[in-house]
């Protein structure tokens, strides 16, 4: 008699957590941050059991614990019945659930706060083995509450007199093993083939300030390559310069040197550095652009199991790089690595929706996304890189759009023919594309240009790593 009526008492209270089947949160875009949550119930929970577990999945990331407590004088628990966040939307069959919260439980421009909140303990419940933050939907107030993107799209393109096409640039390779004169000599051999034409050079992630190369050297030495370059041709470079420290002062004085140098960009991990470092460089830097790298991503975006976007058996603990696309692009990002079409980056589709997430002012919302209005905020320069080469350039392109930067690394340094020959292989495939040219054609009536080399040594589509 008991246990049933504790029984009750907990069914009574997981009830006041799920919405009534139909309900759709008033006025959402101003009141509410709605979560997009795909499940599975840990070995020994029943599938009648569902529900409950998704109650409780809304009461532990917004006003709630295990069980019901003390609700006398002074317990707050009144303020908490009516802040609590509410589930709706459920899908039995594929565990999936929506949670709306209202916009006033949380700090409107505390994203780490925010995030605490609602993915900060979900994801340590005992009743489930897996769960993956599909996406989350922030609101008016709370999207115009954060400084978004400096520069964006166009601010960048003002920047570098680039009126339309991608950007190019390459990353330095080897990872680490290039002094900072060596990489100063890269720099300048990348900015004087094919014309000029090549936009931007870029550090690794590996590459911070190392004994053989260290950051104040290799700043100086590359922007006065590109200072040289740009006196000579008139046509603008930049380079994407990492900062990445995990003491914020030394990256503030890092970001300093950039701009004494006359640099235009500066390279953030932003996620080993995280969202709090972020926010700050966004507000404190010196009139840069954020070129965010997300090394360490895939420890808490990949999802190893076939429902990763097709709402199947997921088998990790995950939030989605969607989802990740749009903090960042709160945060402040100009710049942001989201993959390309069938690269190693790719998750069935995953780099489009990133695309649209960044750089759309609607994104649509669809099956496995919630959309987003961003109120004007700036777009964000969508980095397609990861095993790309001159050969993948048209595809990528036709995609994703011309509002992208192309960054090819081993693609340009691995030319059979060398460096000079790998930049004027990309520049010519980035020609065609943009003219609409028949690829294939070209190569026939072309057979001895950089381009046809690097199809013939690569092929045409990514490399997978």
């Amino acid at each position: 008699m008991v246990k049933e009526k504790k029984k009750d008492e907990d069914n009574s209270y997981s009830k006041k957590y799920i919405a009534p089947k139909g309900w759709k949160p008033k006025n959402p875009d101003k009141d509410y941050i709605i979560t997009f949550l795909d499940i599975e119930l840990a070995d020994g929970v029943k599938e009648d059991q569902f529900e409950t577990v998704v109650a409780a999945c809304a009461a532990e990331s917004s006003t709630g614990t295990w069980t019901k407590v003390y609700s006398g004088k002074d317990s707050g628990v009144e303020m908490a019945d009516k802040l609590r966040a509410i589930a709706f939307d459920l899908d039995p069959k594929t565990k999936t659930f929506k949670i709306a919260y209202k916009v006033e439980l949380f700090e409107l421009d505390n994203m780490s706060g925010l995030l605490a909140g609602i993915v900060g303990n979900v994801g340590g419940m005992k009743m489930l083995k897996a769960l993956r933050c599909l996406d989350i939907r922030f609101p008016e107030p709370m999207v115009k509450a954060f400084p978004g993107p400096q520069f964006g799209v166009e601010g960048v393109r003002e920047m570098l007199q680039v009126e339309r096409g991608p950007l190019l640039l390459t990353v330095a390779k080897p990872k680490v093993g290039r002094t900072a004169k060596e990489q100063a000599a890269l720099a300048r051999t990348l900015f004087t083939a094919a014309n000029g034409e090549y936009h931007g050079i870029k550090d690794d992630e590996n590459l911070t300030s190392l004994f053989f190369n260290k950051f104040d050297d290799r700043c100086e030495l590359v922007h006065k390559v590109i200072r040289e370059i740009e006196e000579k041709s008139g046509k603008k470079k930049f380079y994407l310069c990492n900062i990445t420290h995990s003491n914020l002062d030394t990256m503030i004085s890092r970001a300093d040197k950039i701009k004494a140098q006359g640099g235009r960009w500066m390279m953030m991990d932003v996620v080993t550095t995280g969202f709090s470092a972020l926010h700050t460089m966004r507000l404190k830097n010196p009139g840069l652009a954020i070129h965010a790298h997300r090394a360490m991503h895939s420890l808490f975006t990949r999802e190893s199991g076939p429902g990763v976007y097709n709402k199947g058996e997921i088998m990790d603990f995950s939030m989605s790089m969607v989802a990740n696309a749009k903090i960042l692009r709160l945060l402040g990002v100009d710049s942001l690595h989201g993959g390309a079409p069938k690269t190693k980056m790719e998750n069935y589709g995953e780099p489009k929706l990133i695309r649209d997430a960044l750089q759309l002012d609607v994104t649509p919302e669809s099956s496995i996304t919630l959309g987003q209005n961003w109120y004007g905020m700036k777009p964000v320069w969508h980095v397609a890189s990861g095993g790309l080469h001159p050969g993948s350039v048209p595809e990528v392109l036709h995609q994703l759009g011309e509002d992208i930067m192309l960054q090819c690394g081993g693609g340009v340094l691995g030319h059979p023919w060398g460096i000079e020959a790998g930049v004027e292989a990309v520049v010519q495939a980035k020609e065609l594309a943009l003219g609409s040219g028949d690829l294939e054609k070209w190569l026939k009536e072309n057979p001895d240009t950089p381009l046809a080399k690097a199809a013939d040594h690569w092929g045409f589509g990514p490399k997978i790593v």
